[in-house]
Order: C-alpha cells, then sequence, then structure tokens
C-alpha cells in the first residue's frame, strides 16, 4: 500500500504519512519541509493513493467478485508489497501457491467445502467452530450435525464456488524456520503464526490499495494432508491460509468492531479498562 502524504493539521502541527512502495526495490522515504513523507519515485500508476488509516478500518471480507479477471501483473505487485512483512528473525517463512490449473482449483474447492461443512455443523451444535477447548462432548455434537450442515449448502455459495474465483492463492509456512517460542507449552500453538499472517494481511490491504477485495480463511488447512498432496506441497510446510482475491461485487461501507474500552485493560488482565 502506499498511503499519500500530506501536509501540516489546522493547527500548524506536521502530520506524517508513510508512503510505501508499491514496486520493487528499496524504500526510500524523502522528508519535505512541511512533515509530510514522500518520494516521487515511489508514485506509480495506480492512481490515487490510500491513506493508511482509512484502509485499516475499512478493509474487510469479499467473497464475492465481479467477472474481471486478475491479471499476473496485479498478483505479482500485490505480492511484491506484501512481502515487507515483518517475520520473526526475518526469515520470511512463507511460500505462495498461485492456483490456475482448473482441476486443482475443483480439487481445492472440494477439500475447503469439506472443512465448511464440518464449521456448518459447529455452529448447528452451538459451539464456537473447531475451538481448542472443545470437550469430547463438544466434537461429537458437532459430528452429529454434519448431515444437516451438507444439507444447508447452496450451489452459489462461497466455498461452493471457491473455484471460480478470480485469483486463488495457497499461502504456506516452513515450519522449519519459523520461531514458535509455545512450541513447548501444554495448550494449543499459536506464536508461529505471527510470522505468516501479517505477509497475508499484507496481501489483503495491498489489493486492496489496487481496487481488489478478497479474504483470508483456514478452512482447508482441516484437510492439510490432502492440500499437500494435490499441490505438491513438501511435509515440513504447513497450510497456512487460502487467499480469494478479485474485484468486488459488493462493498461494505463501515464495519463493526468491539470498542478498545472492550479489549484494553490497565497492567492486569482484570485491570480496569483503557479509556479516555
Amino acid at each position: 500500500m502506499h498511503p499519500g502524504a500530506r501536509g501540516a493539521s489546522e493547527r500548524g502541527t506536521p502530520k506524517v504519512h508513510l508512503v510505501i512502495a508499491s514496486g520493487g526495490g528499496d524504500i526510500n522515504a524523502k522528508s519535505s519541509h512541511n512533515g509530510t513523507v514522500h518520494d516521487e519515485s515511489l508514485t506509480r500508476h495506480y492512481g490515487d493513493a490510500m491513506e493508511l488509516r482509512e484502509a485499516l478500518r475499512t478493509t474487510h471480507a469479499v467473497r464475492s467478485f465481479s467477472d474481471q479477471p486478475v491479471s499476473r501483473e496485479i498478483v505479482v505487485e500485490i505480492l511484491d508489497d506484501a512481502r515487507f512483512a515483518p517475520s520473526g528473525g526475518n526469515r520470511q517463512a512463507w511460500h505462495v501457491i498461485v492456483v490456475e490449473d482448473a482441476a486443482r482449483r475443483q480439487g481445492l474447492r472440494d477439500l475447503y467445502l469439506d472443512g465448511w461443512h464440518d464449521y456448518i455443523a459447529h455452529m448447528m451444535a452451538g459451539l464456537v467452530p473447531f475451538s481448542p477447548l472443545a470437550s469430547d462432548a463438544d466434537r461429537a455434537a458437532a459430528r452429529a450435525q454434519r448431515a444437516n450442515a451438507e444439507a444447508a449448502s447452496r450451489p452459489d455459495g462461497f466455498p461452493e464456488t471457491l473455484d471460480h474465483v478470480p485469483c486463488l492463492l495457497v499461502v504456506t509456512a516452513d515450519l522449519g524456520v519459523l520461531a514458535a517460542l509455545d512450541r513447548d507449552l501444554d495448550r494449543y500453538n499459536l506464536v508461529g503464526g505471527a510470522s505468516i499472517y501479517p505477509f497475508v494481511w499484507q496481501i489483503l490491504l495491498a489489493a486492496k490499495d489496487r481496487g481488489l477485495g478478497g479474504v483470508m480463511t483456514t478452512m482447508a488447512t482441516a484437510s492439510e494432508p490432502a492440500v499437500q498432496e494435490l499441490l505438491q506441497i513438501p511435509s515440513h510446510h504447513a497450510v497456512a491460509a487460502v487467499v480469494a482475491l478479485g474485484y468486488p461485487a459488493t462493498t461494505l461501507s463501515k464495519l463493526t468492531r468491539r470498542a478498545v474500552s472492550d479489549f484494553t485493560t490497565i497492567d492486569t488482565f482484570d485491570g480496569d479498562a483503557l479509556s479516555l
């Protein structure tokens, strides 16, 4: 993303806006006399730049796309921006597979749909889908709803038509270079994802900057061995996400999220809420 630089505030205090390259090479920002950060060499042919704060507050999951194709050139540009995501030790453990072959797309759709039916079955049972804290009774209750979940499937739904999205990416993570500090804890492992998912998020931000939308989903990971076989992924690479991209058929104008005071406390988990 390459947010546009703006001048000083109405009160005269300079504001600094970050301008990020939309192409290859190093980022060489230059400061002007009015407190903005800008480099004309970073301004490319994408049209008006998007302000960073706007992108953070408006980038939403898009699962419905127009028929407009997404060129390989655009995909390269998106990934060229996303690659600057942070990762542990700067080891950049990600690998991206652009799935174009029709048969592989259909196979991925079928594996995705299998996980989707399990997801819906959990919801029908009144459960958080695939919760790490699920009991044996929870798992059994979800399995009992599987047939009902399959019956609720819609032919025109996103999972059922995954193979028709304009751009389909599979992001894998090289487990051999992840620093998973919670590896030896007696709980669900989470930390390693910190070196992968910022990259996936930047794919979505870079896509939005070019007028595209998309969604990151981990549904296919439930069938990881089969996905590895389908796409010839080595066993030491985990399937981190499937990313669907395209030009949105519809967009949202406002997102709903919890207020800061609902999830932020002072000093301890049960401390006073952070608020103004």
